[in-house]
């Protein structure tokens, strides 16, 4: 027998360590096809051999590892016999090479996870990060490079959501020169289904057929998961076959077979073929099942001529599932898909032993445990290390600062991208497909669906600032936690559950593995100790270039439920209402809200101390008050205060009605901090004139209110301090600053040109 050289796994991500247990859990040398399979398996992006310890934080997660029964994704119950399921996916590698596919690709994805759990997908989020996208904030080249990137990513994402049938309604963008050499793509999707009619991934029944359906198989995307796996260097503009090729057309089809199939009751177990395509789908299902199956590769939709079974096997084109059906029913299904115009083949079946057989040209080429392939990777334990910059932000002071005035600082924060307005982009995705969306993306600090069949209405959120997890990755983990559930709260809904997306760069850097730790713990505490199960999530190492890693960036996809869609509140303030501020007593810490906040990082251009922490159970106080406040239309407004301080979320609420206010803010120790300090649990209300006693009748015990100020038609913005004017701006001037930052970047002439 030939000797497997070391280039012929090493080049695949594997170990020689993992090559020898691949070995010996054979008995033997693998085959090309099944060392091709153990390496996309075994990578990072399948196995989470990097990941698994620290995943066990959360309870869900730790059921997830072991087997019970969460599969694609989570479900979440919310009354009238339906069910939730939603999940996070990253997609970042790919759109760094090829931004248009990555992103529409991604997109693609995260709708069949869904799809597979039975579940409609009712609503697309995302959560994007980009390097400099404004002429001299990086080089010329990378800030045309960023350019380009964000224009495709954006048209990759609208591209396939509007032509699927699925509206986006959610999302957030942040640049930063720490994503220049590697954006950040995640995608996030939501569906509905009877909970009575969630479907399993686990194959049962020997004998039963195993079906193909979908698109057919070409050779994109082969070893997709091994690339995402991998730090991006100068050889990843050669990896492009690595990217998957998208066709939402198709992949409307394949929403509607699907759901007619299952609906005969003749499906026993389906599931997407992701990452690793049909390597994925036969090993996992097997071993969920602890059953076998035997594929014919023969019989397998293929592109072209001539494609082996290593081609076969590890494609990740899209459109694809894998199904098992109950016997003698397979006719049915393959009757639906053909009437949409899908393959449906009958490919293999079950078998009761627990290896998979894969033939190609009646040639056994894999012949494995499939469990070998889903549980035998070996995890990894990685060294944490406490990085200097963790220890010199906790010292850092912001006494002598010098200070631009409060109206210099309040328009170079709103004409910041990361905090102006996202409008250009979402103004791209079509929101209102389906025509369930009751709050679009920019009219509240979440969006509502409102799903048929029921007078609930879903607050969906993805959100996560990753500047505070660099600086204290633990506390960053539970303000996203917070401000996500916050952000849900503000439109009336009760925070319900959480899936996340957690984007880190090489985890064999002790520094880098302490922040993941650090930060998922974070986390775990806050969904904890807010009763918030994280139902599902993903992880993404690897992220980083020549330009250095990113910014450790975990995302938190936040679900509420409002038992009434309709009593839904956005952000903006009425020409009569009064403003109030609900927040939860705290100590201002020596960094007084500024250490690495926006104010420093935008205004004065510098990122250095510590975020501000959360106090856990005010924040379920806070969110219990906002839902009982919407809930008796008490308040008719609500924006969480995050990025930028009490001064910028005031101008956002200001901006959307295009109208004038006064406000008297609270003295926090200096100017600063009392108007760009960024205190959690601090959340500005709009209610009708006279009614201050209705709003403090509905508070929690521990929550303060208080009148701060007015909303009018004078068409000025005026904040003042200690009776002092601080802030003295015409509306007009604070809207054009938020709204022209992005497409002025976007448009302008290219650097260097």
């Amino acid at each position: 027998m030939v000797k497997t050289p070391p280039e012929a796994y090493l080049s695949k991500g594997l170990s020689h360590e993992e090559f020898d247990e691949i070995c010996r859990l054979l008995g033997r040398e693998p085959s090309p096809t099944e060392l091709g399979m153990f390496s996309v398996q075994w990578s990072e992006h399948c196995s989470y051999k990097r990941s698994r310890a620290v995943l066990s934080y959360f309870s869900q997660y730790k059921k997830a590892i072991e087997g019970e029964g969460l599969e694609n994704a989570g479900v979440v119950p919310i009354g009238d016999g339906l069910g939730v399921v939603m999940k996070v996916e990253s997609h970042n590698h790919p759109s760094a090479v090829e931004p248009y596919q990555g992103a529409a690709t991604g997109v693609g994805g995260i709708i069949r996870d869904i799809l597979t759990m039975g579940a409609r997908p009712i609503a697309l989020l995302n959560s994007l990060r980009f390097g400099p996208i404004r002429k001299g904030e990086a080089s010329d080249e990378v800030v045309r490079r960023n350019r380009y990137l964000f224009d495709h990513v954006v048209a990759g994402i609208a591209g396939y959501g509007n032509c699927v049938g699925v509206p986006t309604v959610a999302g957030e963008v942040v640049f930063h020169p720490r994503y220049g050499g590697n954006p950040l793509v995640n995608a996030m999707c939501v569906g509905i289904v009877a909970l009575e009619s969630v479907t399993t991934a686990a194959a049962a029944g020997p004998g039963n057929p195993v079906l193909y359906l979908g698109s057919s198989t070409g050779r994109d995307g082969i070893h997709g998961a091994s690339f995402a796996s991998e730090t991006l260097d100068e050889d990843s503009e050669a990896k492009r076959p690595n990217v998957q090729i998208g066709d939402p057309f198709a992949g409307k089809l394949l929403i509607e077979a699907t759901l007619e199939a299952l609906a005969t009751g003749a499906i026993q177990s389906i599931q997407d073929m992701g990452a690793a395509g049909l390597t994925c789908s036969t090993t996992e299902m097997s071993a969920k099942g602890s059953v076998g199956m035997e594929i014919d590769l023969d019989r397998v939709p293929a592109r072209e001529p001539g494609m082996s079974a290593y081609d076969l096997m590890l494609s990740e084109s899209q459109e694809r599932m894998l199904c098992v059906t109950h016997p003698g029913r397979e006719g049915e299904v393959i009757e639906i898909f053909e009437k949409w115009g899908l393959h449906a083949r009958v490919v293999g079946e079950v078998t009761a032993g627990p290896r998979l057989v894969v033939t190609r040209f009646s040639r056994k080429e894999v012949d494995v445990e499939s469990k070998a392939m889903t549980d035998g990777c070996p995890v990894q334990n990685l060294a944490i290390e406490e990085p200097e910059y963790y220890r010199r932000a906790t010292a850092f002071s912001i006494d002598g600062l010098d200070h631009p005035g409060a109206n210099d600082s309040l328009l170079r924060l709103l004409a910041a991208p990361s905090l102006a307005s996202k409008r250009w982009v979402f103004e791209q995705f079509d929101q209102q497909v389906q025509t369930q969306t009751a709050l679009v993306a920019g009219a509240g600090d979440a969006a509502v669906i409102a799903p048929r069949g029921t007078r609930r209405g879903l607050a969906l959120k993805i959100d996560g600032n990753a500047r505070y997890v660099y600086f204290d990755p633990y506390v960053g983990g539970l303000l996203a936690v917070c401000e996500a559930a916050r952000n849900v709260a503000c439109v009336g809904a009760r925070p319900t559950a959480l899936t996340d997306g957690l984007n880190y760069g090489d985890p064999t850097r002790p520094h880098v593995y302490w922040q993941f730790e650090r930060s998922v713990r974070g986390l775990a505490d806050a969904a904890e100790a807010l009763a918030l199960p994280v139902v599902s999530g993903n992880v993404s190492f690897f992220n980083e270039s020549e330009l250095g890693e990113i910014l450790p960036t975990p995302m938190v996809g936040m679900l509420g439920v409002l038992e009434e869609a309709e009593r839904r509140v956005g952000s903006s303030l009425g020409p009569d209402m009064e403003i109030g501020v609900l927040e939860y007593p705290r100590t201002v810490g020596p960094q007084r809200g500024l250490g690495a906040g926006s104010y420093l990082a935008e205004v004065l251009g510098i990122e250095d101390g510590r975020p501000e922490a959360p106090d856990l159970p005010g924040e379920k106080r806070l969110a219990e008050s906002l839902v009982a406040l919407v809930a008796a239309g008490t308040i008719l407004a609500a924006h969480d205060v995050s990025d930028g301080g009490l001064a910028t979320c005031l101008a956002e609420m200001a901006i959307g009605a295009g109208i004038g206010l006064e406000a008297e803010v609270v003295s926090r120790g200096c100017v600063e901090s009392s108007l760009f300090g960024e205190f959690p649990g601090v959340v500005l209300v709009g209610y009708r004139r006279g009614e201050e006693s209705r709003v403090r009748s509905s508070l929690a015990p521990g929550i303060d209110f208080r009148r701060i100020g007015s909303a009018n038609g004078s068409g000025v913005f005026r904040i003042t301090e200690n009776g002092t004017t601080r802030v003295d701006l015409r509306v007009s001037k604070l809207v054009e600053a938020w709204t022209r930052a992005i497409p002025d970047a976007i448009l302008a002439e290219s650097p260097g040109a």
